[in-house]
């Protein structure tokens, strides 16, 4: 009982030390925590000033955490903690204020954020090993060891409350729904965040305890490495042998995969190179041979991959997955050619590699979105000049083109209209819509993949943004289905005009088919 005792109290005190270890990322975590908590009481969709704090709070919370970690590396740094935070802090408000004349969160500032993150959380990943003591491996295992375990009691806890929380509603009183998941919010933003940062030693610190919990925190425990060594490893082997079989039926049928072997790869190789990672501290044979054999093979399975991925570039242009697809292509690359050559003990530079092309993928004129956007428009304005429709910098209406110009062309618009780029294509009207404007713009139709040529479609909806008249009238009811469904049995509407009771039913009769009726109190059909 003493030993439990003392043990619930290390974990609150190493919560206590993470609070004051790491204020701006404690800040930013209960800020985030307040938000959520608000968004779900809202029950429906926030406003675009929630998600840009949102945001805000997220960037601000790996900047804290890798501002902790520079300070603590740096003698220099940690003399003036206070200028870093303050720096740090300058940052994330500056972030903030460069959001705010945004309408509203677009795809390209999802993935400019969570790039950012993810270039942070390499870096305070590598920093504490920049010429220091602390090996790189026993950081990342450290690290890993710490998520797992935060995880792991974050989900006991969190299946524990939810239990209690049931447990109450059913024997005791009514709880709103909306509890859950408050207390998912509580438990997973704010205690598993505190209790992993609480569970990172302080690398490099000359204090006693601190260089004792260090050690006893990079010890490799036994189950991890039959994980590594006996279970992943064998399972990397396999997929090796898959990939392998693969490619020899591509030198057989000359036949390249369209598209499938990008994700493939790309979870291969990240998968790999984690296991490599976590294996460099371990001493038995499997993890020894992965360690000799694996930074070999990956070299041509990455460039099989690059081969069948810059054959798609070539035919349909770059997206921004291809485009990060290929980056994390070359990435491997050159970690697998260095790993054949260096020893584990610079394992760190795959983080700080990982974090360099991170930054590189959002930093103009290379970024993912300049460079994506620069090549689609590029390949239309190619094949419209080709057919003879862009003249001079001007479109001529055309009405025979090939189907393949039509996907191409509404596939290319679609992607450039959803991400804001058309006001990029300087020969586009102002207010180009794909789903309008094509024949009137291009003179012919908008095409999908699988539609037939001759075939005619109609879509219409109405302005959501102007109010719907019901003068004249009794009521509105809203109700809804859709052709295809196959449940038999919809809701019925309970509604009432002049006080008196009625029931909108909804019956579907066949896939294509739905019943709708109008009952009174006493079951009547009024209306079918």
């Amino acid at each position: 009982m003493n030993r439990l005792g003392a043990m619930i109290k290390a974990a609150l005190l190493r919560l206590i030390e993470a609070i004051s270890r790491f204020p701006l990322t404690v800040v930013c975590l209960i800020g985030a925590t307040i938000l959520l908590c608000y968004m779900i009481s809202l029950h429906k969709q926030p406003g675009p000033i929630v998600e840009k704090l949102a945001y805000t709070f997220l960037l601000g919370s790996f900047l804290g955490i890798a501002a902790q970690f520079a300070c603590e590396r740096f003698e220099q740094l940690h003399k003036k903690r206070v200028v870093v935070y303050l720096v740090s802090t300058l940052l994330t408000i500056g972030y903030y204020l460069i959001l705010m004349p945004v309408q509203s969160i677009s795809h390209e500032v999802t993935i400019r954020t969570f790039v950012a993150v993810a270039a942070m959380f390499c870096a305070f990943i590598w920093v504490p090993s920049f010429r220091s003591r602390a090996d790189f491996n026993e950081i990342a295992l450290v690290h890993f060891k710490s998520a797992f375990i935060s995880v792991l009691y974050s989900a006991v806890l969190n299946a524990g409350c939810a239990s209690i929380i049931a447990a109450v509603d059913i024997l005791l009183f009514p709880v709103d729904n909306d509890a859950y998941a408050y207390t998912m919010v509580v438990i997973w933003v704010l205690f598993a965040t505190l209790y992993y940062l609480s569970l990172l030693p302080r690398w490099g610190s000359e204090r006693a305890e601190d260089r004792e919990f260090a050690r006893y925190s990079a010890e490799y425990p036994r189950f991890l490495e039959i994980l590594v060594s006996y279970i992943a490893i064998p399972l990397v082997a396999a997929f090796t042998l898959v990939l392998a079989a693969y490619f020899v039926k591509i030198l057989f049928t000359l036949k390249w995969p369209s598209g499938q072997l990008g994700g493939m790869v790309l979870a291969y190789s990240a998968s790999g190179l984690i296991i490599y990672i976590l294996a460099s501290l371990a001493s038995n044979r499997f993890a020894t041979l992965y360690r000799l054999i694996f930074p070999k093979v990956l070299i041509p399975v990455v460039i099989m991959q690059l081969i069948s991925v810059g054959i798609r570039l070539d035919a349909y242009g770059i997206t921004e997955s291809r485009y990060y697809i290929t980056l994390f292509g070359i990435f491997s690359l050159v970690c697998a050619i260095m790993l054949s050559f260096k020893p584990v003990s610079k394992n760190g530079l795959i983080a700080l590699l990982a974090a360099g092309f991170a930054i590189l993928s959002v930093i103009p004129p290379v970024d993912a979105f300049t460079v994506s956007r620069n090549s689609l428009i590029t390949r239309l304005e190619s094949m419209l000049l080709a057919e003879g429709l862009l003249v001079d910098g001007k479109i001529t209406p055309k009405a025979e083109v090939s189907m393949n110009l039509r996907l191409e062309a509404t596939s290319i618009l679609s992607y450039l209209q959803a991400r804001d780029y058309t006001r990029y294509v300087v020969w586009l009207p102002a207010d180009f819509t794909t789903y309008r404007d094509m024949k009137s713009v291009f003179g012919f139709e908008s095409a999908y993949p699988g539609m037939d040529v001759e075939s005619n479609y109609f879509f219409a909806v109405m302005d959501t943004q102007k109010p719907f008249p019901i003068s004249g009238f009794d009521i509105l009811v809203s109700a809804s289905s859709h052709r295809g469904a196959v449940s038999q049995n919809l809701s019925a509407v309970d509604f009432e005009v002049q006080g008196l009771p009625y029931k909108l039913i909804l019956e579907r009769l066949s896939a294509q088919e739905v019943r709708l009726a109008v009952q009174n109190a006493a079951g009547a059909e009024l209306i079918r």
